[in-house]
């Protein structure tokens, strides 16, 4: 396979999932109601076990918007696609290091679970070719950890508030980007 080659497929999948905008809009929405469960008086041992099952809501809410954005999972004539899948699950493997940091400092636990996150976008920038993923990956996670150590401890809720609006800012991006992508097939 030639480099022009791999373009083209993935210049395919990205105008078929158009970008993954579906699971970006849907991290956004998980990522509000996350920012909510941070201002609760509970204990941060309460707040992130709640914000771990929320995060389960994450899939089935982007095959919804899936629907509604008219996006397309699987391209099966194209070798590339199960790479999306596994480079989804490739952020589980940082799941150990939530769970010790769940057991031995929960207040932090949201930061840790942002980082993870948005550091897990960035083979997505090759992957669709959308430098955005790679910009966001890195303001996401550093910016996570620049907004925890600046805050006290019952102002964590700002840390799922960063992602939130990255995650809008990112969605118009792929949106702006995927129209972009769209006109060069038609050119």
């Amino acid at each position: 396979m030639n480099k022009q080659d791999l373009k083209k497929l993935k210049l395919e999948l990205a105008i078929n999932a158009k970008s993954g905008i579906d699971f970006i809009i849907s991290a956004a929405i998980v990522w509000t109601i996350i920012a909510y469960i941070w201002t609760l008086p509970k204990e941060a041992f309460t707040k992130s076990i709640w914000t771990f099952y929320v995060g389960m809501f994450m899939l089935p809410l982007a095959y919804l918007l899936s629907k509604a954005l008219k996006t397309t999972w699987t391209t099966k004539t194209n070798p590339l696609q199960p790479l999306g899948m596994w480079l989804n699950f490739a952020q589980l493997f940082y799941f150990p290091f939530l769970f010790f940091i769940l057991r031995d400092n929960p207040d932090y636990f949201v930061m840790t679970y942002v980082i993870i996150t948005g550091a897990h976008f960035f083979p997505y920038a090759w992957f669709y070719d959308e430098i955005g993923y790679a910009i966001f990956a890195g303001i996401i996670s550093v910016g996570a950890l620049l907004v925890a150590i600046n805050v006290s401890t019952d102002q964590m809720y700002y840390v799922p508030l960063l992602m939130v609006v990255c995650l809008l800012l990112l969605a118009l991006w792929l949106f702006i980007s995927n129209n972009r992508k769209k006109g060069m097939i038609v050119n």
